[in-house]
């Protein structure tokens, strides 16, 4: 795309974007194929069922090459399996990047742990292994790493450092349905991973959650915290499933350990079926959108994408993309200056940062899950591991290191073009806005 000297629209200029973009953001896509199968099980009274869950978690998990999957509720419900299964519990600690949905690190304190935050790479805004190590203490069980905005983790530099100290590694894959490190899917990197199907993610089937995991003992550690009809146990609505084999977990059959139901609904499940289907080439068609608009901006300066440096890597569904902002290259203009004057040329989801960062949210500083007049970070003998501003230098700079950018759903090259002109266009005249 060549340079452009035109005025920007901030200052008065005509718009970069002005083309009806029509469904380029619609997601997920739904057909009469999704209907169907959802009027279904409507029809049937099948919602409570388990039997199109299981069909479902069979074929995700040989998608992803994995040999347990567990549907749930919702994604947060799966890490909060994930944490109790890699024995999380009261007085022990977790390792989660400030920069995430609180999912990935709240429920931790409801099992009464504390979260103990690390910084994030800001080439990829994932979890920085470099800030690990340091933090693992003796109560420390696991690491959460999270594949930000579908970006992979470097796992090659994480696992050794989990299985050094003999510790689970945990993987939020909310963000990379379909993303792959070194030719290996996310959310078969670890140990044991949780992600999110609600109807915003790049894999979206409605409110509904999945666990995956290659260990048989995390899996059943999963089942028994909140499938209670899939213990063994006889039930009035479903087939015993006669999957727990461990000695300590069948004598709590027929009720969950903690009381929780994580059942997934099977109107979500009968759609991820159909949404799975079709998954591979729609997000290759996304990829391939992607790709163009990051071309289209080639030596645009101050720009460049949050993309992995490996090869046989991917973003899969590129969910909630970021680009990465050199201020240095635009004479020292704000991420969010920048962003305001790309907004007016017509793209609404440039934003400045990301997700906030969590280590800084009273919630991991002050709540009292358990009226115990302390704060449970702190309430059965844990390290004091609560981080001040200025701990975690690169998180505190997301909204100056970090911008929202289009998710093409398909890949047209005028209207993309349009969107690329914008950024460029903003860039290339930063010296309006100085």
């Amino acid at each position: 795309m060549t340079a452009t000297s035109a005025k920007l629209a901030i200052n008065g200029g005509e718009k970069s974007v002005t083309a009806d973009p029509g469904d380029m953001f619609t997601w997920p896509i739904v057909t009469n194929e999704d209907e169907g199968a959802v009027l279904d099980v409507l029809r049937r009274g099948a919602m409570s069922g388990t039997e199109i869950s299981k069909q479902f978690e069979r074929e995700y998990a040989d998608w992803l090459g994995a040999k347990y999957a567990l549907a749930y509720c919702n994604g947060t419900a799966s890490l909060h399996a994930a944490m109790w299964a890699c024995g999380v519990g009261a007085g022990d600690e977790i390792i989660c990047p400030s920069i995430t949905y609180w999912a990935s690190a709240a429920a931790a304190q409801s099992l009464g742990a504390a979260v103990n935050f690390a910084d994030i790479d800001p080439g990829s805004l994932c979890i920085d292994p470099a800030d690990i190590e340091h933090r693992i203490g003796s109560r420390t069980k696991a690491i959460v790493v999270v594949h930000y905005a579908g970006h992979p983790c470097d796992m090659d530099a994480i696992m050794p450092i989990a299985r050094k100290h003999k510790i689970k590694v945990i993987e939020d894959a909310s963000h990379a349905h379909g993303s792959l490190y070194k030719g290996k899917m996310c959310g078969n990197l670890g140990d044991i991973a949780g992600m999110s199907m609600m109807s915003g993610k790049s894999f979206a089937a409605g409110e509904l959650g999945l666990m995956t995991t290659n260990d048989r003992e995390l899996y059943e550690r999963c089942i028994a915290f909140g499938h209670y009809e899939r213990t063994g146990a006889a039930s009035n609505y479903n087939a015993p499933d006669a999957q727990i084999t461990l000695p300590y977990l069948q004598k709590f059959s027929g009720v969950p350990i903690g009381g929780y139901k994580h059942r997934a609904n099977q109107l979500c499940t009968a759609m991820a079926r159909v949404q799975l289907k079709h998954y591979p080439a729609r997000i290759a068609e996304i990829d391939k959108a992607m790709k163009r608009f990051w071309s289209l901006l080639e030596g645009a300066p101050g720009l460049r994408p949050q993309y992995p440096k490996w090869e046989n890597s991917s973003m899969g569904g590129w969910y909630a993309c970021r680009g990465l902002y050199d201020a240095k290259q635009l004479g020292g203009l704000p991420c969010v200056r920048f962003c305001e004057a790309v907004c007016a040329e017509g793209v609404p989801m440039c934003n400045a940062g990301a997700n906030k960062p969590l280590h800084l949210h009273p919630v991991f500083h002050e709540a009292d899950l358990f009226n115990q007049g302390q704060p449970t970070c702190l309430a059965f003998g844990q390290r004091d591991v609560r981080q001040k501003a200025g701990s975690l230098p690169v998180s505190e700079r997301i909204a100056q290191i970090a911008f929202g950018i289009p998710w093409f759903k398909h890949d047209r090259a005028d209207i993309i073009a349009q969107y690329a002109q914008a950024y460029r266009k903003v860039a290339e005249n930063a010296g309006e806005l100085l």
